[in-house]
């Protein structure tokens, strides 16, 4: 994305109020006691173990570790996980500011 490009997204988000992970198109998670996981915004499953699970982002990929993971549900852009949920990785791409 250009720099006048993600200047102009920034001062819409901030003129208009709106949410950051709707303009920008950025991960939402809501985690739920340690053992539940919903995140929003993933554009598909990379790797998936009852330890791990990585997902590809628009910018960037995401790892969730934990014990006994299922996948609940799964849409096209959404992911519901159940189990014990020991740590999330957030790697974003360089060009992101």
């Amino acid at each position: 994305m250009s720099r006048i490009a993600r200047k102009f997204r920034k001062w819409t988000v901030d003129v208009l109020d709106l949410p950051r992970d709707l303009m920008f198109d950025l991960p939402r998670l809501t985690l739920i006691g340690g053992k539940q996981l919903y995140i929003e915004n993933h554009r598909g499953v990379i790797h998936f173990s009852p330890q791990e699970l990585h997902l590809e982002l628009s910018h960037g990929t995401m790892e969730v570790e934990g014990k006994g993971l299922v996948i609940k549900a799964i849409m096209p852009d959404e992911v519901f996980v159940e189990g014990t949920i020991l740590g999330i990785k957030y790697r974003g791409t360089e060009d992101e500011q």
